[in-house]
């Protein structure tokens, strides 16, 4: 469930009217002077009807119309301008309200949030877009304000009953309607956070669509999307029926207003109390105070949406970073990796080494513990117990950009992003490019486009397959060279005869005779486990054997059920 609407959104609201204060000033000061001057139009009309139209006099009335017309000139050319500023500050504050929240989910620390990808990706543009609305909405109270106050000295003028009408029920109405606002702010705060959960279950699952195929999960998988679905569809009812209902009493309450006030003018008009034009006048003053009443008594709804927005985004924003800035010196020489007494998740006291140039494989009996083993060493897991160092230096206290320098964690699942192939793998060099990408296995994408490496890549490597995105993060991967690199199963959506090729190519690549680089793969493939110096096997989050592929292949049981299939 989404937290709690709590002051952090309101803060935000407040830093973005701050931040655009000029033009929201200005773009203010003019839709205020525009709804002036509409609601000067029907008092003109009106002294356009008593003083030449009544007396019948020709020069009076070209001289009204041509105010008249002034006055729409000057309406149409403040609007103008008004709206061009406030369109360029809520422009402004929606791109920069989605580099914050960018900024903070990009943090190299890390951030402390349960929010999933899809849920992060809703914050970054929706949800920023529908806070710097709130640099609409208030231009848009400056505006409806003026013109009740404009239209409430005219009819004080013509009446003082009339101006008290407007004077005393307007605040009485929007005291009462701003009753529904925090039932508001939660209906939406829910619905977002549904649609978010929807979302993010949606990227999932066509990312891993051909997994799901080839296990025949595809069934389960679109039953949990069809769950997921229903209940982001049932809170956009609700909310929808709570603004709906709203919106319903908002138009009802301000349009029984305005025709009060064109009932009991049209009472004065027929006992005398008023002249003719007085009574067009009030006429089109009810009639145009109707927009005002309606924003005035829908803005309550409208902060609560934004409210909503901006409390999702407070809590990226002030969200905790997964890990503190370290300030040791990095270690200097080759670089190993060592684990001392491990607790975290389903590992349980977990001693593991990795020697500078050594390849080493890991087999898990639960694939739970390799995940968790390379979410903690790709620093996406703040909490545990023990001791991790590379190179003798406390994993903690290194400074992130050092520790991510030093050690590269690749996860099972990784993007490719739109662009080219060569824009995804950054090569040095194009010595470099050519030789990870036959040790990926990877030359034979890039060879069957007639592009090269110039091909264009669309968002998330939607337009290849499985194997070929697979290759291509581990080509990546391989360029960055670190000292130390942990790969997850690099090679499930590849053919057998590639996956020789993969783990020849991982092996001549990383540790040719005299290479200090150390690597850890996770796997259950026998092809890349053959490849390694030495091979662990997790069994209830702790090492339970350790030798080479052969040896354990031969005497122990768990490692042929794990890995010899």
């Amino acid at each position: 469930m989404p937290a709690r609407p709590d002051r952090s959104g309101s803060r935000i609201l407040l830093r973005t009217v701050r931040r655009q204060r000029r033009r929201v000033v200005v773009g203010s000061l003019l839709i205020g002077a525009h709804q002036a001057c509409e609601a000067l139009v029907p008092i003109v009309i009106g002294l356009i009807i008593d003083r030449a139209v009544g007396t019948g006099d020709a020069l009076r009335l070209v001289l009204w119309i041509a105010v008249l017309a002034a006055l729409f000139i000057v309406l149409n050319t403040v609007f103008r301008f008004g709206s061009r500023r406030l369109m360029a500050a809520i422009a402004d504050e929606a791109h920069r309200l989605r580099i914050e929240v960018a900024t903070k989910i990009m943090d190299p620390h890390g951030v402390r949030t349960e929010l999933r990808a899809g849920e992060l990706l809703t914050i970054s543009t929706s949800d920023a877009d529908q806070t710097s609305y709130l640099l609409d909405y208030v231009p848009r109270v400056v505006g409806a304000l003026v013109a009740t106050a404009v239209g409430a000295v005219a009819l004080f003028l013509i009446s003082v009953p009339l101006g008290l009408v407007v004077l005393l029920a307007t605040p009485v109405v929007l005291v009462a309607l701003q009753a529904a606002a925090p039932r508001i702010t939660r209906r939406v705060a829910e619905q977002q956070h549904r649609a978010g959960l929807a979302t993010s279950l949606a990227t999932d699952l066509v990312t891993g669509l051909r997994p799901l195929r080839g296990i025949g999960a595809q069934d389960a998988a679109a039953r949990r999307y069809r769950e997921v679905s229903r209940e982001s569809l049932r809170a956009t009812l609700r909310a929808a029926r709570t603004r709906g209902g709203y919106g319903a009493a908002s138009t009802t309450v301000s349009t029984l207003l305005a025709c009060g006030i064109a009932i009991l003018a049209g009472w004065y008009a027929l006992t005398g109390r008023i002249s003719v034009g007085q009574f067009v006048t009030v006429i089109g003053l009810a009639q145009f105070l109707m927009e005002p009443f309606g924003t005035l008594a829908v803005v309550p709804e409208w902060v609560a949406r934004a409210r909503a927005s901006a409390n999702r985004i407070a809590r990226v924003l002030d969200a905790e970073p997964v890990h503190p800035a370290g300030s040791a010196p990095p270690p200097a020489g080759p670089v190993g990796l060592s684990l001392t007494g491990v607790r975290s998740g389903p590992l349980d006291g977990l001693d593991l080494d990795v020697r500078p140039g050594e390849f080493v494989g890991v087999v898990a009996r639960r694939p739970g513990d390799a995940e968790h083993l390379v979410r903690l060493l790709g620093g996406h897991v703040a909490d545990y117990r023990g001791d991790v160092r590379l190179g003798g230096v406390p994993l903690r206290d290194l400074p992130v950009t050092d520790a991510r320098r030093l050690l590269l964690a690749e996860p099972h699942h990784t993007d490719l992003f739109s662009g080219t192939v060569r824009a995804n793998l950054m090569p040095p060099g194009d010595d470099a490019l050519a030789e990870a990408l036959r040790c990926a296995a990877a030359d034979e994408v890039v060879h069957a486009h007639p592009e090269g490496v110039d091909q264009p890549v669309t968002e998330r490597g939607a337009g290849l397959s499985g194997g070929q995105r697979q290759r291509l993060a581990l080509a990546r991967a391989l360029l960055a060279d670190p000292p130390i690199l942990v790969l997850h199963d690099p090679t499930t959506a590849v053919d057998a005869v590639t996956e020789h090729a993969v783990a020849q190519g991982i092996r001549a690549l990383r540790h040719r005779p005299g290479s200090r680089s150390a690597t850890l793969v996770c796997t259950s493939s026998p092809a890349l486990l053959a490849q390694t110096d030495r091979v662990v096997l997790l069994d209830a989050g702790a090492v339970g054997a350790e030798g080479d592929h052969t040896g354990l292949g031969t005497h122990d049981e768990r490692y042929r059920a794990a890995v010899l299939r």
